[in-house]
């Protein structure tokens, strides 16, 4: 047999699929259809629900280029199949710059005299036939030379330079391209009622509730097939109206500025309003001065915007943006939007304001559109999410499969019986009753009762969700990760003092910035120019930590308004100057003083002509400026100690550099180093505009450090304690220094003050050299080497409590998980502090921490950490808005006390969908059996008591008991995440057992008394006393023997299990409140248990039932887990969790933790540690 090769798309990304081709096949489709006619429609639902098999069933395995259909596959752990029809279009080229004759950026053609030779040949061309294919509202297209379909997201594809985009894409682009990137919109379709309808009654929920009616219908429980169906509509209703009411919000909130008119440059400089809709990929817009709503990815040609990237960050400071470089070496680096998004608009984002400039247009050059926007892929993520991997719902599919093969067992059971007693046929569709019985059909909603409760809770203090089933995920926690600035610590900084240098030596530590004699100081000037503060209505806004350093000083910024700006023939830059009362004046009586103040006052103010942003990769931002009446134009630097060290001259940085910083990095105090230098004086404001980063931060000079106090939050070290005590794992990852992140984990009790830190530093191959880590001990290392002689075998009852911790940064964390692959999860066991860690170092940390079967917690404000929060099991933003598209969990308060909140709800809301799920089980095995010993007189339940049990008892029960508050505090202990577990498997049982045995005692005693009497079809068991008494009653007849003693006595024992089941599975502590004091529920259970009238006997019964049920409960809850394991002999099983399984490992390795002051070789495949230091 032919096989065809597997094809991937999307590969290497989070959405990689499989691809295979099929085309129609006549006979399948000829026996399908015949299946489908005599099955009563069945086959093609099954077809429905089994995408893979509605397509091999009708279709046959073809090459990708001739198939009709797709079936595709992702190849993540869900394994999801989708099917979708290739159609075809006519193009002009069989790619979308094909249609412009577009080559390579050195190519020599000008893009307008290629606008004319497509227009003056378009008529002629043959165009080509493209198939293509739509899947999550994406397009692709398949690719004669890769065999293969592919998606094209927009400029990117073109892989051209920035200096290209600039010479090339200048002039804009026809609209050619929007065959195949189509109109620029994020269409939410918002489905009608009908559709909806249909979609929701095909659930295989709904199909097995219209099959139970029939069922019931045809052996005549109307009351209660009719109540069935009125339930039905009503939860088809209300799941209508929230599908609705979210496709209308979502719509609603992409809708909103989605469609505006936008100025574009077409050829030849011409500038016409088109709608937003009408741009593709390459065409320029104009930002107007008073800012707009994105509606597409744009890279800035030119100007510098003020944006607003709250809706795709969570972080309200505004951020600015300045135009792509067009000379220099990141110039000629390809266009890539993640790591060039400094000077990209993202579609959605809001610009708040732009730089005006006379004669000279703020403009930018579309990138992407519609749902390739960064706008566009987080709507598809909502539109399309992933399912919730969760082991409880696997382990919930798998319970219901062996309720299903117990009611196949009481069918068979039931056709044998019906078969003995010589019975009509009849009892066959009345034994298909067993299988509604048996597997119940509201256990979905029943389970989702405790997640809605609990989002309900944490809604009221302030924690908001969007994935309500990570609610669960949160319950099994234990590992979190939390950001420093803003998380651990306050938002804002204090400026606690200056340390300037000169000539390569330090000045004493001032604390106050703003003194008189400062003024004129390169350093204040420094202070006051580098940042990126702006003025929105007047008000002075933009990052913190520039806001406050800007303040230090006094000084006032000015921003030139429209109308100053359009008086001169350039720009009017940004201006600082001192307050008046700061500058030094001349005395008027002396002429000669006056004018040789003068130049002196001038030079106060100073201009800031260009601004290179601050960048989270290169840690540093700069600015170009010139002072009033000044013959030259400076540079000044600001970022990370380190960073600006290295880009000064050697000479200008003090000797005790490393010693200074260290100093105050060990006290928690966040350190900033300013740099300064004077440029030529030939350089003009077009110029500078138009030179690379590279080259003018370079040769700078040392000019001091900047120390800013970042307090920890008064709520942080309490929650670090609790969730220490929990026994959940807390890791610190930051973007600052190592020397100021461990100090910071020390002060908030993260580090304990006794344990030792071990730093990794890791350095990559050079020339000869082979990658390294050195190992430094931040202790005395005498007293190191000691402990760790005591802290080398821990105590094998805990294996995890080692009394040491690893601190790596970001360049080290690369190093390592590149060269040295075999130590990842050793380190990542114990670190404890990542400093210097670039968003996505934060995201690819997550990963590894997953990979050793941590369930990972990650807290962070939401600006820096998207990636990192949608990647964790449980994202938590601590941001204001009420939803950040971040992720899964918003927190409304900025500290870190919404992570236990978080937790204690998760795993209450996991054990009540453990409580509801064995709950619901029992009530179906319960149910199962009493109907099996009715079956075995030719009985059944009534109507009735059908009706009672599932209404009045089951239902009202399910509800409430999922009501219990979470437990006030975090212990030790997590809740089990599956179950398939040895405890819950044996406690179920046991309980079935109970109910089982107590149901045949009644069943049996009630045909020993002495007033028993066997059925007639006159016979009436609930009405005793008028047959008794002789009296003339016409009695109606009985034909389906329900009313006799055996049916009422086992009605009320069951009646009485299921109430005893319901406050035995109703967990308590330690995980949730006790059941006494969920009122609700106790109010059903003592209405249900005095409504029912029964005789004494009968009553003792019942009593012994529930108190054997409550006492088995708790036996097992007490010594379950220690009897099985006994039993088992799997006492000193190895654990499961691979990073348990390492810690265990690595009790016997006694080269690790490193000594001090070692280093590892990655030429050495064993890793061997040398001591060569």
């Amino acid at each position: 047999m032919k096989t065809i090769e597997v094809k991937l798309i999307n590969q290497g990304q989070e959405d990689e699929m499989e691809l295979w081709g099929y085309r129609p096949c006549l006979w399948k489709i000829i026996l399908v259809s015949v299946g489908t006619v005599c099955s009563g429609g069945l086959l093609l639902l099954l077809l429905f629900w089994l995408p893979e098999w509605g397509v091999k069933g009708t279709c046959t395995l073809t090459s990708l280029k001739d198939a009709h259909t797709l079936l595709l596959r992702t190849t993540d752990e869900f394994r999801q199949w989708f099917r979708t029809k290739v159609h075809v279009m006519l193009a002009p080229g069989k790619k979308p710059f094909d249609t412009l004759d577009l080559q390579l950026p050195n190519e020599h053609h000008s893009v307008s005299a290629v606008h004319e030779e497509h227009h003056g040949k378009c008529a002629y061309v043959q165009p080509a036939q493209i198939h293509y294919f739509t899947h999550h509202s994406t397009k692709y297209y398949w690719n004669d030379v890769i065999q293969n379909f592919e998606f094209y997201r927009g400029l990117e594809d073109v892989r051209m330079s920035c200096t290209s985009i600039h010479s090339d894409y200048s002039s804009g682009l026809p609209k050619a391209l929007r065959l195949f990137f189509g109109e620029n919109e994020i269409a939410v379709r918002v489905p009608s009622l009908f559709k909806l309808l249909i979609k929701e009654v095909l659930n295989p929920f709904y199909i097995f509730q219209l099959f139970s009616v029939i069922l019931w219908s045809i052996e005549g429980y109307y009351y209660y097939a009719a109540t069935i169906v009125l339930m039905s509509v009503i939860s088809i209703a209300a799941s209508l109206y929230t599908i609705k009411k979210q496709y209308v919000k979502l719509h609603d909130m992409v809708a909103t500025h989605s469609v505006v008119r936008v100025s574009v440059c077409r050829g030849n400089k011409n500038i016409e309003e088109a709608l937003s809709t009408e741009l593709v990929p390459g065409d320029v817009i104009i930002i107007p001065a008073n800012g707009m709503i994105m509606s597409c990815d744009a890279v800035l040609l030119s100007g510098t915007c003020i944006v607003n990237e709250s809706m795709l960050t969570g972080e309200s400071v505004p951020v600015t943006k300045t135009s792509l470089p067009s000379s220099g070496e990141e110039a000629a680096s390809s266009y890539n939007t993640e790591e060039h998004k400094r000077y990209t608009l993202f579609c959605g984002t809001h610009v708040i304001q732009t730089r005006f400039y006379t004669g000279e247009l703020v403009t930018a050059v579309v990138v992407r559109t519609g749902f390739s926007t960064e706008k566009g892929q987080l709507v598809r993520s909502i539109l399309y999410p992933k399912p919730t991997d969760f082991k409880l719902y696997r382990d919930a599919y798998m319970f219901l499969l062996c309720l299903v093969g117990v009611a196949g067992i009481g069918f068979i059971y039931t056709i044998v019986l019906s078969i003995m007693n010589k019975v009509s046929l009849t009892i066959i569709v009345e034994s298909l009753d067993i299988f509604t019985i048996t597997v119940p059909p509201a256990l979905p909603a029943a389970m989702t009762a405790g997640i809605m409760y609990a989002q309900r809770r944490l809604k009221r203090v302030g924690i908001f969700c969007i994935s309500p089933q990570r609610i669960n995920v949160c319950g099994q926690l234990n590992l979190v990760c939390f950001d420093k600035t803003g998380t651990l610590t306050e938002d804002g900084l204090d400026l606690w003092g200056i340390q300037r240098a000169e000539d390569g030596i330090f000045f004493p530590p001032e604390p106050n910035a703003a003194k008189e004699s400062l003024v004129n100081s390169t350093f204040v000037a420094c202070m006051t120019t580098c940042h990126s503060l702006t003025k929105i209505e007047g008000k002075l806004s933009g990052d913190p930590l520039d806001l406050k350093m800007f303040r230090a000083t006094g000084w006032i910024l000015e921003e030139p308004t429209e109308e100053e700006t359009a008086l001169h023939d350039l720009i009017m830059p940004t201006v600082v100057r001192p307050p008046q009362h700061a500058v030094p004046t001349a005395n008027q009586n002396s002429e000669i003083t006056q004018n040789t103040e003068l130049p002196e006052l001038s030079s106060c103010e100073i201009g800031i002509m260009r601004q290179f942003p601050f960048s989270s990769a290169l840690q540093r931002m700069s600015v170009v400026v010139r002072r009033l009446g000044g013959k030259y134009m400076e540079a000044y630097l600001k970022g990370a100690p380190e960073i600006v060290a290295s880009l000064c001259k050697q000479h200008t940085v003090p000797q005790t550099f490393t010693e200074t910083l260290e100093t105050y990095t060990r006290k928690g105090f966040r350190v900033i180093a300013l740099a300064h230098r004077q440029l030529e004086s030939k350089l003009s404001w077009h110029k500078v505009q138009s030179l690379s980063r590279d080259l003018i931060e370079t040769n700078m000079e040392f000019l001091g450090l900047i120390i800013m106090q970042n307090k920890i939050k008064d709520e942080t070290a309490g929650v670090l304690h609790q969730l220490r005590q929990a026994n959940i794992r807390t890791l610190m990852v930051t973007g600052d220094n190592m020397l100021t992140a461990i100090s910071v984990a020390r002060d908030c009790g993260m580090v304990p003050a006794h344990e030792k830190v071990i730093i990794a530093d890791a350095v990559p191959p050079k020339d000869a050299h082979p990658a390294s880590i050195t190992w430094h001990y931040t202790e005395n290392i005498t007293q190191t080497a000691k402990d760790s002689q005591v802290s080398q075998r821990p105590s094998p009852n805990s294996p995890l409590e080692q009394n040491y911790h690893f601190a790596v940064s970001g360049r080290a964390f690369s190093v390592i998980t590149e060269h040295f692959p075999q130590l990842v999860q050793k380190l990542m066991l114990r670190s404890t502090v990542f400093a210097r860690m670039s968003p996505d170092q934060k995201t690819q940390l997550v990963e590894v921490l997953q990979s050793i079967d941590y369930i990972v917690g990650m807290c962070g404000d939401g600006a820096n950490d998207c990636g990192a929060l949608k990647k964790a099991h449980s994202g938590i933003s601590l941001s204001e808005l009420e939803a950040s598209v971040a992720s899964p969990f918003t927190s409304s308060t900025s500290n870190i006390s919404c992570v236990p909140n978080l937790i204690r709800e998760g795993r209450a809301a996991l054990i009540t969908s453990f409580c509801v799920f064995k709950f619901m089980a029992l009530y179906s095995i319960i149910q199962y059996l009493s109907v099996t010993l009715l079956y075995s007189i030719l009985s059944n339940l009534g109507d009735f008591q059908f009706l009672f049990i599932d209404m009045a008892i089951i239902l009202v029960i399910v509800f409430t008991m999922s009501l219990n508050p979470a437990w006030k505090e975090l212990v030790c202990r997590r809740p089990p995440s599956g179950l398939i577990s040895g405890p819950l498997l044996c406690s179920v049982l046991t309980q079935i057992l109970i109910c089982m045995l107590f149901q045949v005692l009644a069943f049996l005693l009630v045909q020993q008394q002495s007033w028993y009497e066997i059925w007639t079809p006159q016979s009436n068991a609930c009405n005793v006393s008028a047959l008794s008494s002789g009296l003339n009653v016409t009695a109606p007849r009985d034909p389906k023997n329900i009313r006799n003693y055996e049916n009422t006595t086992v009605f009320y024992v069951s009646c009485f299990q299921y109430l005893a089941v319901a406050v035995v599975f109703s967990k308590g502590k330690p995980f949730r409140q006790p059941s006494y004091k969920n009122c609700k529920a106790c109010f059903v259970l003592s209405k249900s248990c005095f409504s029912q009238r029964l005789k004494h006997r009968l009553i003792n019964l019942c009593f012994m039932s529930d108190v054997s049920t409550s006492c088995s409960q708790e036996a097992i809850d007490r010594w379950g887990s220690l009897f099985l394991s006994r039993l088992l002999c799997r006492r000193n099983k190895p654990p499961k969790m691979c990073y348990m399984h390492l810690a265990l490992k690595l009790q016997d390795d006694t080269n690790w933790p490193p000594k001090p002051f070692t280093v590892t070789y990655a030429s050495d495949p064993q890793s061997h540690i040398s001591t060569t230091l």
